[in-house]
C-alpha cells in the first residue's frame, strides 16, 4: 500500500499546490528537498520525457514511489515556446532566472504581437519504482491569452499575465481554490488522483 510519495521538485509553490490537490488520497507528499535529493537533469524537449526523468531520479534516490510535474507556457506566436524552457525564459534575454523577470521578458517580446493566445500545460508522471514499466501520465492544459500587464497576487510563474476569458481575470486574480480547480496543474492532478486510485490503490 502506497503511504508516501516523493515530489520530484524543489519549487515551494508547486509543492503547496500539489499537497492541497492530493489531500483526498491520504498519502503523504514529501518534497525531494526534504530528503536531500538533488534535482534531476532535464535534457529533453517534451514535458512528458522530462517529468519521467525527474520521477525516476527521485524514486531511485529515495526508494519510494515518486511523482514529477513538468509544466510550462506554450505561446502560439512563438510556435509553442518557451515550453520546457519556461523556467529559464528570462535568461535568454539577459535577465536573471525568476518569475518576475520571466513575466517582464514575455511582455517585452509580445509588445507588438497581436496574437496573444497561449496555454499553460502541466504533465504529471508517477512511478512506483525507478524501473516502473507503466508510469502513470496525466496532462492538464488551460488556454487563454497573455495580458498586457500583470494583475493579481495569487499564484506564481506566469499566473499574473495568464488571462482566462471564461473568468474574465488572470489566474493570479482568482481565489486559490478556484484557480486550483481550474488550472492546468489542477486538471492534471485530478486525472492523476483517479489513476493512482485505479492502478495503485484498488
Amino acid at each position: 500500500m502506497v503511504r508516501k510519495i516523493v515530489l520530484a521538485s524543489n519549487n515551494p509553490g508547486k509543492l503547496a499546490e500539489l499537497r492541497a490537490m492530493f489531500a483526498p488520497l491520504d498519502i503523504g507528499l514529501v518534497s525531494q528537498a526534504e530528503l536531500g535529493i538533488d534535482e534531476a537533469e532535464e535534457p529533453f524537449r517534451t514535458f512528458v520525457e522530462n517529468a519521467l526523468a525527474k520521477a525516476r531520479h527521485a524514486s531511485r534516490a529515495s526508494g519510494l514511489p515518486a511523482i514529477a510535474d513538468d509544466a510550462g507556457l506554450c505561446v502560439d506566436a512563438f510556435e509553442g515556446l518557451p515550453g520546457v524552457d519556461t523556467a529559464f525564459y528570462a535568461t535568454q534575454f539577459g535577465y536573471e532566472k525568476g518569475d518576475a523577470n520571466n513575466v517582464k521578458a514575455l511582455l517585452e517580446q509580445l509588445r507588438d504581437e497581436p496574437n496573444r493566445r497561449a496555454a499553460l500545460v502541466s504533465t504529471l508522471v508517477a512511478v512506483r519504482t525507478p524501473d516502473d514499466p507503466e508510469p502513470l501520465i496525466a496532462v492538464g492544459r488551460v488556454a487563454g491569452e497573455i495580458a498586457r500587464e500583470p494583475a493579481g497576487s495569487n499564484g506564481f510563474g506566469f499566473d499574473p499575465v495568464m488571462f482566462i476569458p471564461e473568468f474574465g481575470q488572470t489566474f493570479a486574480q482568482l481565489p486559490v481554490e478556484v484557480k486550483n480547480a481550474n488550472s492546468h496543474r489542477g486538471k492534471a492532478a485530478r486525472q492523476m488522483l483517479d489513476l493512482i486510485r485505479e492502478r495503485w490503490l484498488s
